[in-house]
């Protein structure tokens, strides 16, 4: 491998910049393909370069300045000299491959740093003072960051969103669904959001001790338990155990601390046997990894739903998944993980409901857009924003306790709809049941 020659196709570079000067139009259609680093010739890669700056000065760009241009950059010997810029118009009859040609240049340009990579990773494995882990998470980026690049994009007429815009109106019309997404479990919110909606980022914030984990497992086991519709957890913050003791006392009403110490009922033992089945039958997906990395999950994520085919994906929660990028400040760390997870629910067709801390100042007044900690990008990037506010259990003196069955079966809370990109906002009104850490609707507490 030392001594072989890296895999090119010259022609095909040739070819390419031969069809660009003669037919400058076409810039477009290549540069979603390819930069001028994608070439193995450095000479092509500057006449190219030149191309594309003549091309954005709105000036022709043909044989003749092109090497005008490289010539007052002092390149032009470097770039083959007029002969050679010359020549490249005879490589080629016209302009009407020049995709195919674009598309050879960068399969080439792919498999020559996939090569690079590979070198790379094999010194650094014979690198004992390196840690093993690290060596596979920078390679991991660095070929996720490979396969990101220059992903091919094109556009569309308006009439053909038009025509699939009104096959969609028209499911409506005959389905006549209020819930067009996945539905919450909670009829109030879904009355305002019509269920979480395919690639839209959906972020629920709250302070600590609020139950916003409780109430992500609510609405992952409604979805997932009763509606049988395939959904992934990731679980940053407590363990995989930990969250599935969680459901168990929610789907069996059980108290969880009695679960936890031991303290069970004969009969406990045959409602635990009913909601281990009923939850083993359900498609729940559940990923436990602390300090998990971004490029970790959205891989995980991909995962989930190809082989899985989940719908929706919970994180619980957001400001625990670790940048990839770690000598940015934080602020600039939590605006690329929230881009990254609007992203992610584009490019999967799924909704991602994330959980996020709010500011101490959330705990003394209502949350606002402003209240969502470490980044204002959180609340440009989700297209949903819900807030859980009220009065923590422990902050409830004896009389309110006494005097309002809140306090000992059913705390109150109000989930804020803030902010919805596509429709109204609002406050419905919830009730936390602590032992068995499960949400419950207004009209189902009030059937208690």
């Amino acid at each position: 491998m030392k001594n072989s020659i890296p895999p090119n196709d010259l022609v095909a570079e040739q070819a390419m910049l031969g069809a660009l000067l003669m037919d400058n139009a076409v810039v477009a259609n290549v540069m979603q393909y390819v930069g001028a680093e994608d070439f193995y010739s450095r000479a092509n890669g500057k006449i190219f370069d030149v191309i594309l700056e003549l091309c954005n000065k709105n000036v022709q760009a043909d044989i003749i300045t092109v090497t005008q241009e490289l010539r007052h950059r002092g390149g032009l010997d470097e770039a083959g000299g007029p002969g050679y810029v010359a020549s490249l118009t005879n490589v080629v009859p016209s302009s009407a491959n020049i995709e195919y040609f674009a598309q050879t240049v960068r399969s080439f340009s792919l498999r020559r740093a996939l090569i690079r990579i590979c070198k790379e990773v094999i010194g650094k494995a014979f690198d004992e003072s390196l840690e093993s882990q690290s060596i596979l998470e920078e390679t991991q980026q660095k070929i996720f960051e490979l396969s990101g690049s220059r992903q091919a994009f094109t556009y569309r007429a308006a009439k053909e969103i038009v025509d699939e815009t009104i096959d969609i109106i028209e499911q409506f019309y005959r389905s006549k669904k209020s819930v067009t997404g996945v539905p919450s479990g909670f009829p109030d919110l879904d009355a305002l959001t019509a269920g979480f909606q395919n690639a839209e980022l959906i972020v629920i914030g709250a302070r600590p001790s609020m139950g916003k984990t409780a109430l992500a497992l609510t609405m992952a086991s409604h979805i997932a338990i009763k509606l049988k519709i395939p959904t992934g957890f990731f679980t940053l913050e407590m363990s995989d155990k930990a969250l599935m003791l969680r459901l168990i006392s929610s789907e069996t009403g059980i108290n969880a601390n009695a679960i936890r110490t031991g303290f069970l009922k004969d009969s406990d033992f045959h409602l635990l046997m009913t909601a281990a089945d009923s939850i083993c039958d359900a498609p729940l997906y559940i990923v436990d990894r602390p300090n998990m990395k971004l490029l970790d999950l959205r891989a995980q994520a991909r995962l989930l739903r190809s082989k899985e085919k989940v719908e929706i994906i919970f994180i619980d929660y957001l400001t625990l998944i670790a940048s990839d990028n770690y000598r940015l400040p934080r602020y600039e760390q939590i605006a690329e993980i929230s881009r990254s997870l609007k992203s992610l629910a584009r490019e999967l067709a799924i909704p991602i409901v994330a959980l996020s801390q709010l500011t101490r100042e959330a705990e003394k007044e209502k949350p606002n857009l402003a209240s969502i900690r470490e980044s204002g990008a959180i609340e440009q990037d989700a297209d949903v924003v819900m807030f859980l506010h009220g009065k923590r259990e422990a902050d409830m003196d004896p009389a309110e306790r006494a005097a309002s069955p809140d306090g000992e079966e059913g705390i109150q809370r109000d989930l804020i709809l803030a902010k919805q990109r596509n429709g109204p906002v609002g406050t419905v009104n919830l009730r936390l049941l602590s032992k068995y850490t499960k949400f419950v609707s207004l009209e189902k507490y009030q059937d208690l």
